[in-house]
């Protein structure tokens, strides 16, 4: 199966989704090769990046299930290769 190149960036606004943002992102690990959080306390936002090397499906479907948390805002941008 074919496979693309992703970046998903995450906003997480809520503390309280945290817990099902982590348990799906473990769920899609083996898709995931690279992951870096930045917590801004001032603004008391995490900013998270995730790398994603999958079939356009799987990158699809969880970018969905994480835009559907509460307080939880996605974007994903893939590479064109």
């Amino acid at each position: 199966m074919e496979t693309r190149i992703a970046l998903l960036g995450i906003i997480v606004e809520n503390n309280d989704s945290v817990e099902q943002l982590n348990r799906l992102l473990s769920e899609y690990g083996t898709y995931i090769f690279g992951r870096m959080g930045i917590p801004h306390k001032e603004k008391n936002v995490n900013v998270i990046s995730i790398a994603m090397d999958a079939p356009n499906d799987i990158i699809s479907a969880l970018s969905g299930k994480l835009g559907m948390l509460p307080g939880i805002s996605t974007k994903t941008t893939y590479a064109k290769i």
